[in-house]
């Protein structure tokens, strides 16, 4: 996996297997107390809705264009964008339907990442809700709507291979359960990643079980979601049972630790996942912070926190560092349906940050102790 080439480390690049990457214009707005009591994750969604409402093709893909530079100075060469803001403000699609999704894809070309667009499915605010303010540029009037700029998107970047489209129901909030089962078909009909936001927060659990008597992973199994072509982003609110739910459907799970630290989402029960077989990833999501480094770490030292324990994922044939590293790379990768991590970064060795560290211990300094400038620029 690691290579010293003189004063030069290669390694495989890195993957960001989910991006809100227009959420890179909130960085510094959400971080002062509101009224008291109101700090959390909802209260932090209305302020991300008053920017999803101000977009435009033009400022999307300025937006997204900083963002994904930001990501390819850290090491980045692919990412999957969950991308969820199709219309005009209002609701009313534009001309051309797809253009969102388009400037987005511009974007991270511009940038020198691959990317794979994952088209948002999104129909109500929840059950029994119709869409509100914002949501209305996110949703939906039908299923076949969504599909179709789905087929217009693979149809467009079919020549592309930089480029791969998939297709993401985005919560069992905001997706009727009638509809999963057909999303489900579909990916599978057309070899697609399939993506969604999955028990990040106890309200969506809740929420969940009181509309279907049932929590989302027990949920999407019901509907046949579950398989290797998915990939449940957070799962931080796990029940005892549902990991091996997922790692027996040969699932995947993106965990976003930077963001879920930020949002205060809480800690995964990545031991469960590990164990069940289930294969990780890491995401940016949120933008809060471009550091896939310490996304990278916080997978087993949010678990060391949870549990207090030490070193806790122990792979049978690697070190924790090289588990990591793949979790970072081919496997993000992987998830967003690419089949390697398209290509090598390069890191100082005589960087401040791997002074004094043998050879064979460069691998976990750099996972465990280095920061961004550690990483060459391209």
């Amino acid at each position: 996996m690691i290579r010293i080439e003189g004063s030069t480390i290669v390694l495989p690049a890195l993957a960001s297997s989910h991006s809100h990457a227009f959420q890179r214009k909130m960085r510094g707005k959400a971080q002062r107390p509101g009224p008291a009591g109101s700090d959390d994750f909802w209260s932090w969604r209305t302020a991300m809705y008053g920017i999803a409402e101000s977009l435009s093709p033009e400022s999307i893909h300025a937006a997204s264009l900083v963002a994904f530079r930001e990501l390819h100075r850290r090491g980045v060469r692919t990412v999957g964008e969950f991308h969820y803001v199709h219309h005009q403000s209002g609701g009313e699609p534009y001309a051309d339907r797809t253009i969102l999704s388009q400037s987005v894809i511009r974007a991270a070309l511009d940038a020198g990442l691959r990317i794979a667009l994952l088209r948002v499915v999104y129909h109500r605010a929840g059950p029994g809700r119709a869409p509100e303010g914002a949501q209305r540029r996110f949703s939906d009037a039908s299923l076949d709507e969504a599909l179709a700029d789905v087929d217009a998107l693979r149809s467009r970047y079919a020549g592309e291979p930089r480029v791969r489209i998939g297709v993401a129901p985005h919560s069992v909030r905001a997706v009727p359960p009638e509809w999963l089962s057909p999303i489900a078909a579909y990916a599978t009909k057309h070899d697609l990643p399939l993506h969604m936001h999955v028990a990040e927060q106890p309200a969506e659990i809740a929420t969940c079980l009181a509309e279907t008597g049932r929590r989302p992973v027990e949920l999407l199994a019901d509907h046949g979601v579950l398989s290797s072509r998915f990939v449940a982003v957070h799962a931080t609110h796990l029940a005892d049972h549902e990991p091996k739910l997922l790692g027996d459907a040969h699932a995947q799970v993106c965990l976003c630790p930077t963001t879920e630290r930020d949002l205060g989402d809480g800690l995964p029960d990545v031991s469960a996942l590990w164990a069940a077989g289930v294969t990780l990833s890491v995401g940016v999501d949120s933008h809060v912070a471009t550091a896939p480094l310490e996304d990278l770490r916080l997978v087993e030292l949010g678990e060391r926190l949870r549990t207090g324990c030490r070193v806790v994922l122990r792979p049978d044939s690697a070190s924790p560092a090289e588990a990591l590293w793949t979790i970072g790379s081919t496997n993000g990768a992987r998830a967003v349906g690419f089949e390697d991590a398209g290509g090598e970064i390069r890191i100082r060795r005589d960087h401040p940050d791997l002074a004094e560290v043998a050879d064979e211990d460069l691998l976990d300094a750099i996972v465990f102790g280095a920061q961004a400038d550690v990483i060459e620029p391209a």
